[in-house]
Protein backbone atom coordinates (compact mmCIF):
# COMPACT_ATOMS: atom_id res chain seq x y z
CA UNK A 1 0.00 0.00 0.00
CA UNK A 2 3.23 2.27 0.27
CA UNK A 3 3.94 1.50 -3.91
CA UNK A 4 1.05 3.95 -5.18
CA UNK A 5 2.74 5.98 -7.79
CA UNK A 6 2.33 9.86 -6.67
CA UNK A 7 0.30 11.99 -9.47
CA UNK A 8 3.15 14.37 -11.28
CA UNK A 9 2.09 17.92 -11.75
CA UNK A 10 1.04 17.59 -15.12
CA UNK A 11 -2.07 15.46 -13.83
CA UNK A 12 -3.05 18.13 -11.55
CA UNK A 13 -5.74 20.29 -12.39
CA UNK A 14 -4.87 23.96 -13.32
CA UNK A 15 -5.80 26.83 -11.05
CA UNK A 16 -7.57 27.84 -14.56
CA UNK A 17 -9.54 24.29 -14.38
CA UNK A 18 -10.34 24.47 -10.90
CA UNK A 19 -11.69 28.21 -11.16
CA UNK A 20 -13.82 26.85 -13.95
CA UNK A 21 -15.05 23.96 -11.95
CA UNK A 22 -15.63 27.18 -9.38
CA UNK A 23 -17.66 28.85 -11.03
CA UNK A 24 -19.84 25.80 -13.06
CA UNK A 25 -20.38 24.80 -9.20
CA UNK A 26 -21.60 28.45 -8.23
CA UNK A 27 -23.99 28.73 -11.40
CA UNK A 28 -25.56 25.69 -10.89
CA UNK A 29 -26.11 26.23 -7.43
CA UNK A 30 -27.69 29.35 -8.19
CA UNK A 31 -29.48 27.95 -10.95
CA UNK A 32 -31.05 25.52 -8.56
CA UNK A 33 -31.81 28.31 -5.71
CA UNK A 34 -34.12 29.99 -7.91
CA UNK A 35 -35.64 27.34 -9.73
CA UNK A 36 -36.15 25.15 -7.24
CA UNK A 37 -35.27 26.05 -3.55
CA UNK A 38 -36.78 29.21 -3.51
CA UNK A 39 -40.62 28.59 -5.51
CA UNK A 40 -40.79 25.23 -3.14
CA UNK A 41 -39.82 26.70 0.30
CA UNK A 42 -40.78 30.36 -0.19
CA UNK A 43 -43.29 30.83 -3.47
CA UNK A 44 -40.92 33.04 -5.27
CA UNK A 45 -40.77 32.51 -8.49
CA UNK A 46 -39.13 35.09 -10.63
CA UNK A 47 -38.37 32.79 -13.80
CA UNK A 48 -41.82 31.15 -14.06
CA UNK A 49 -40.18 27.28 -13.80
CA UNK A 50 -41.10 26.34 -10.56
CA UNK A 51 -44.36 27.18 -10.99
CA UNK A 52 -44.40 24.89 -14.46
CA UNK A 53 -42.86 21.85 -12.24
CA UNK A 54 -45.22 22.76 -9.56
CA UNK A 55 -43.25 23.81 -6.95
CA UNK A 56 -44.10 27.24 -6.82
CA UNK A 57 -47.93 25.96 -5.45
CA UNK A 58 -45.77 23.92 -3.15
CA UNK A 59 -44.16 26.87 -1.36
CA UNK A 60 -47.24 28.69 -1.61
CA UNK A 61 -48.88 26.08 0.45
CA UNK A 62 -46.07 25.88 2.60
CA UNK A 63 -46.67 29.76 3.37
CA UNK A 64 -50.12 29.14 3.64
CA UNK A 65 -50.04 26.59 6.61
CA UNK A 66 -47.43 28.70 8.07
CA UNK A 67 -49.94 31.70 8.33
CA UNK A 68 -52.90 29.58 9.29
CA UNK A 69 -50.87 27.97 11.87
CA UNK A 70 -49.72 31.31 13.45
CA UNK A 71 -53.41 33.02 13.13
CA UNK A 72 -55.20 30.14 14.76
CA UNK A 73 -53.06 30.70 17.85
CA UNK A 74 -55.34 34.02 18.53
CA UNK A 75 -58.71 33.15 19.20
CA UNK A 76 -60.55 36.49 17.20
CA UNK A 77 -62.40 38.64 19.96
CA UNK A 78 -65.46 39.02 17.84
CA UNK A 79 -67.82 42.08 18.09
CA UNK A 80 -71.60 42.43 16.57
CA UNK A 81 -71.86 45.06 14.37
CA UNK A 82 -74.85 46.74 12.63
CA UNK A 83 -77.41 44.16 10.79
CA UNK A 84 -76.71 43.48 6.98
CA UNK A 85 -79.77 43.56 4.75
CA UNK A 86 -79.65 41.15 1.76
CA UNK A 87 -80.34 43.11 -1.24
CA UNK A 88 -82.43 40.30 -3.35
CA UNK A 89 -85.14 39.91 -1.17
CA UNK A 90 -88.60 42.26 -0.33
CA UNK A 91 -88.31 45.24 2.07
CA UNK A 92 -90.07 43.87 4.37
CA UNK A 93 -88.08 40.52 4.62
CA UNK A 94 -84.52 41.68 4.49
CA UNK A 95 -84.70 44.55 7.33
CA UNK A 96 -83.04 42.06 9.68
CA UNK A 97 -82.86 43.73 13.15
CA UNK A 98 -81.05 43.60 16.34
CA UNK A 99 -82.83 40.57 18.61
CA UNK A 100 -82.48 40.52 22.13
CA UNK A 101 -81.07 37.56 23.87
CA UNK A 102 -83.57 35.53 26.25
CA UNK A 103 -82.73 35.70 29.79
CA UNK A 104 -83.47 31.91 29.21
CA UNK A 105 -83.81 28.99 26.73
CA UNK A 106 -86.68 28.98 24.48
CA UNK A 107 -88.32 26.14 22.62
CA UNK A 108 -87.28 25.94 19.20
CA UNK A 109 -90.71 26.08 17.48
CA UNK A 110 -91.61 29.40 17.71
CA UNK A 111 -93.45 30.58 14.30
CA UNK A 112 -91.15 33.55 13.81
CA UNK A 113 -88.11 31.64 13.37
CA UNK A 114 -89.38 28.93 10.61
CA UNK A 115 -89.41 29.69 6.68
CA UNK A 116 -86.61 33.14 6.40
CA UNK A 117 -84.26 32.80 3.09
CA UNK A 118 -81.86 35.38 2.64
CA UNK A 119 -79.00 36.10 -0.21
CA UNK A 120 -75.85 37.47 0.76
CA UNK A 121 -72.28 38.82 -0.72
CA UNK A 122 -69.28 40.04 0.50
CA UNK A 123 -66.25 41.11 -1.42
CA UNK A 124 -62.64 40.17 0.31
CA UNK A 125 -59.51 41.71 -0.41
CA UNK A 126 -56.17 39.48 -0.40
CA UNK A 127 -56.16 38.50 3.62
CA UNK A 128 -59.13 40.10 4.59
CA UNK A 129 -61.66 37.49 6.60
CA UNK A 130 -65.44 38.23 6.98
CA UNK A 131 -68.16 36.00 9.46
CA UNK A 132 -72.33 35.79 8.87
CA UNK A 133 -73.96 34.41 11.51
CA UNK A 134 -77.66 33.12 12.09
CA UNK A 135 -79.47 33.51 15.45
CA UNK A 136 -81.08 29.76 15.73
CA UNK A 137 -82.59 27.80 18.19
CA UNK A 138 -81.35 24.42 19.61
CA UNK A 139 -82.02 21.61 16.66
CA UNK A 140 -83.23 24.60 14.00
CA UNK A 141 -82.04 23.52 10.86
CA UNK A 142 -81.11 25.84 7.97
CA UNK A 143 -80.17 24.73 4.27
CA UNK A 144 -77.08 26.62 3.07
CA UNK A 145 -75.01 27.30 -0.10
CA UNK A 146 -72.07 29.18 -0.18
CA UNK A 147 -70.10 30.06 -3.08
CA UNK A 148 -66.66 31.59 -4.15
CA UNK A 149 -68.06 32.73 -7.47
CA UNK A 150 -64.65 31.26 -9.31
CA UNK A 151 -62.09 32.00 -6.39
CA UNK A 152 -60.64 30.03 -3.50
CA UNK A 153 -61.19 30.86 0.64
CA UNK A 154 -60.27 29.05 3.89
CA UNK A 155 -63.57 29.10 5.91
CA UNK A 156 -64.63 27.70 9.43
CA UNK A 157 -68.02 26.77 10.15
CA UNK A 158 -68.79 27.11 14.36
CA UNK A 159 -71.44 28.60 16.62
CA UNK A 160 -71.46 30.29 19.89
CA UNK A 161 -74.17 29.85 22.57
CA UNK A 162 -75.88 33.02 24.07
CA UNK A 163 -73.12 34.43 26.73
CA UNK A 164 -70.56 31.92 25.50
CA UNK A 165 -67.57 31.90 27.29
CA UNK A 166 -64.32 33.71 25.69
CA UNK A 167 -62.56 30.77 24.53
CA UNK A 168 -65.41 28.53 23.84
CA UNK A 169 -65.06 27.01 20.39
CA UNK A 170 -67.68 24.59 18.71
CA UNK A 171 -66.70 23.73 15.04
CA UNK A 172 -68.89 22.38 12.55
CA UNK A 173 -66.81 21.66 9.98
CA UNK A 174 -63.58 24.12 7.95
CA UNK A 175 -61.70 23.50 4.98
CA UNK A 176 -58.58 25.34 3.16
CA UNK A 177 -58.46 26.79 -0.73
CA UNK A 178 -62.52 25.43 -1.17
CA UNK A 179 -64.38 27.31 -4.21
CA UNK A 180 -67.81 25.98 -2.44
CA UNK A 181 -69.67 24.41 0.12
CA UNK A 182 -73.45 23.28 0.97
CA UNK A 183 -75.26 21.37 3.19
CA UNK A 184 -77.84 21.73 6.06
CA UNK A 185 -76.55 23.68 9.39
CA UNK A 186 -78.16 22.16 12.67
CA UNK A 187 -77.97 23.98 15.83
CA UNK A 188 -76.27 22.39 18.77
CA UNK A 189 -77.88 24.91 21.01
CA UNK A 190 -79.46 28.31 21.23
CA UNK A 191 -76.82 31.08 19.65
CA UNK A 192 -75.53 32.40 16.98
CA UNK A 193 -74.30 30.06 14.20
CA UNK A 194 -72.56 30.12 10.93
CA UNK A 195 -69.39 30.89 8.49
CA UNK A 196 -65.57 32.78 8.75
CA UNK A 197 -63.98 33.17 5.51
CA UNK A 198 -60.29 34.34 4.37
CA UNK A 199 -59.33 34.99 1.24
CA UNK A 200 -55.55 33.62 1.07
CA UNK A 201 -55.09 34.32 -1.99
CA UNK A 202 -53.35 37.19 -4.12
CA UNK A 203 -56.74 38.05 -5.79
CA UNK A 204 -60.01 39.66 -4.54
CA UNK A 205 -62.84 37.47 -4.06
CA UNK A 206 -66.77 37.10 -3.83
CA UNK A 207 -68.41 35.16 -1.38
CA UNK A 208 -72.17 35.04 -1.75
CA UNK A 209 -74.11 32.96 0.84
CA UNK A 210 -77.72 31.79 0.53
CA UNK A 211 -79.65 30.16 3.28
CA UNK A 212 -83.25 29.30 3.77
CA UNK A 213 -84.70 28.00 6.76
CA UNK A 214 -85.42 27.86 10.59
CA UNK A 215 -83.26 31.41 11.88
CA UNK A 216 -84.19 34.02 13.79
CA UNK A 217 -82.04 36.68 12.38
CA UNK A 218 -78.64 36.89 10.20
CA UNK A 219 -75.73 39.37 10.68
CA UNK A 220 -72.44 40.53 9.29
CA UNK A 221 -70.38 40.23 12.50
CA UNK A 222 -67.02 40.83 10.50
Amino acid sequence: MFNSKAPSLNELPSSQQLLRSTVIALVAAIVLLVTVVMPSEYAIDPTGVGRMLGLTQMGEIKQQLTEEAVAETVAPVVQATEVVQPGVQPAPEVAVTEVAKPAAPVAPAEPEVVGLKHEMSIDLAPGQGAEIKLEMLKGAKVNYFWTANGGQVNYDTHGDPYNAPREFYHGYGKGRFTPEDRGILEAAFDGKHGWFWRNRTNKPVTVTLRTEGEYIAIKRVI
